[in-house]
């Protein structure tokens, strides 16, 4: 397929440019030994997940709209890995020891790692806009990123070193939108600065079917995922069709198929 048909192609981070070196349970559990609190990991999955839904259900977009700060919001999820369902009774001190060293640590290699044929779908990408840019005086495509992130991911791709592929990258707390809002993929619509774009126009890839796929969709982007579920498995799921073609296992499936241009929509 040529990538033509798209003059906009923007990207998920989590689990679709990058991915945790390992798991949160094991990665949280590091942190609490460097401030001495012994933990069972399993125990601290258990406890992130919960601590992610309640804080996502209280305090949406990192407490964008309840008026807290995203340092506030990380320190409230950490309280609740580490204290909830009296796993521990940490001091308020000690949480907030370990939030400064998890804000800092959260921006680096050592908490993520480049999700399998990321950077060489990027490199490709850039090779194509270059080749048919040829005599151009605007690129054929743009390429951004639209991330329900707080406002650290510019320095995230910075430090991966994969920042320099974008024209744009949207984090939902500064946009004020989260996905799957048709708001924030207006928004990179509009950042791309491309004159008389059209929402078909645009692609998104992503890897969490409601914010991504679902969301791009509705917003009228032709939309591609990165999971492990066939799109049998996710269609059952949610109840809405995934088209089988537009399910991938990673960004190196994704690049092959553009490649070889073997894509069918």
């Amino acid at each position: 397929m040529s990538l033509s048909r798209f003059r906009l192609i923007t990207f998920d981070v989590h689990n679709t440019l990058l991915q945790f070196r390992s798991s949160p349970g094991k990665k949280y559990g590091e942190i609490g030994a460097m401030f001495g609190i012994s933990n069972n990991n399993n125990q601290l999955v258990a406890n992130y997940v919960q601590s992610w839904h309640k804080m996502n259900r209280l305090h949406p977009n990192f407490g964008l709209k309840t008026k807290i700060t995203y340092k506030q919001w990380w320190q409230m999820m950490i309280d609740g890995i580490f204290n909830e369902n009296g796993t521990h009774n940490t001091p308020p001190e000690k949480i907030e020891q370990m939030t400064e060293h998890f804000m800092e640590y959260f921006k680096t290699s050592v908490f993520w790692q480049h999700c399998y044929g990321s950077v060489d779908f990027l490199n490709y990408l850039k090779l194509q806009r270059h080749v048919e840019s040829s005599g151009q005086k605007e690129p054929p495509f743009k390429l951004g990123v639209i991330s329900n992130f707080d406002p650290r991911l510019d320095v995230l791709l910075r430090n991966m070193k994969i920042n320099h592929y974008f024209d744009f990258v949207l984090n939902s707390y500064d946009v004020g939108y989260m996905k799957p809002s048709q708001e924030i993929f207006d928004r990179a619509m509009v950042a791309s600065e491309i004159k008389d774009l059209k929402p078909q126009q645009c692609l998104h890839i992503g890897a969490t079917p409601a914010t991504d796929y679902f969301g791009a969709r509705n917003a009228g982007w032709y939309s591609l995922l990165v999971h492990e579920k066939s799109a049998e498995e996710l269609t059952r799921k949610y109840g809405q069709l995934v088209e089988d073609n537009h399910v991938f296992s990673s960004l190196f499936d994704i690049h092959k198929k553009i490649s070889n241009d073997y894509m069918r929509w």
